[in-house]
């Protein structure tokens, strides 16, 4: 729990840096909120327990249900609206949101260029999205560090050759950039999110008091140095209307 813990804090950092600015500039602190593909609502919840009015919206009726009861447990207010990351627009209306969520949504949705502009029609002017996917350079790595060679380098020649292939997508920071963009989008700051979490394991983390800390810190201090940022499990990229 720990090792989750640290990985997620830079995510959270930003989330909250962006949320605070975009309070001062709208002049009010509870802001609209919309978790687009936010299943159980791992990141809904905790914003709606801010103060801010977040719906979330997933294909998966399981997924949403489940999102309820978090929200019932923790006693905040949580709306939930079943549908589609590329359809969000006609499901929640156009400009309406201060700060939507697009979290490990880009890897399983049809298109993420759909996706991405469906989200642009629903920001507002100023608002923000926070695009967080999974890295190609660290999808091959972990394999080739796991001895399966093979799955590694086809991963990395699908990727290459900009092939779609089966199953999830990865993807480089470029790549993510270009989307945003591509969506009428302004791109802000980007970071790394569990660049050393993957790789250490729990127990070294659990077995040594401080280490946590320590690796939160190092999470962090990492996130925006390229050469480590661009090797992430998870991409970390804002885009501003």
């Amino acid at each position: 729990m720990e090792v989750q813990t640290s990985r997620r804090s830079v995510v959270w950092d930003v989330l909250r840096e962006v949320l605070a600015a975009r309070a001062e500039q709208a002049g009010r602190d509870r802001l609209d909120v919309i978790d687009a593909g936010g299943g159980t609502g791992g990141f809904a919840v905790p914003l709606a327990a801010l103060g801010h009015s977040v719906t979330v919206v997933d294909p998966n009726a399981d997924s949403l249900a489940a999102a309820r009861r978090r929200a019932a447990e923790m006693d905040v207010r949580l709306t939930v609206v079943q549908g589609e990351a590329a359809g969000l627009d006609s499901v929640v209306g156009e400009q309406a949101a201060d700060l939507i969520i697009c979290h490990s949504v880009l890897e399983y949705v049809d298109s993420p260029a759909d996706a991405l502009a469906a989200i642009a029609r629903v920001l507002r002017p100023g608002g923000t999205v926070s695009v967080l996917a999974a890295g190609v350079v660290a999808a091959v790595l972990h394999r080739a560090l796991t001895g399966r060679f093979d799955e590694a380098r086809a991963l990395l020649e699908r990727d290459r050759q900009g092939m779609p292939g089966s199953g999830p997508r990865w993807f480089t920071l470029p790549g993510l950039t270009a989307l945003i963009e591509g969506a009428g989008l302004t791109p802000g700051a980007a970071h790394g999110a569990e660049i050393f979490g993957g790789l250490v394991p729990s127990g070294l983390v659990d077995a040594e008091p401080g280490a946590a800390e320590s690796l939160r810190a190092l999470e962090a201090a990492a996130a925006t140095y390229p050469a480590l940022r661009d090797v992430a499990a998870k991409l970390h990229v804002l885009g501003q209307r």
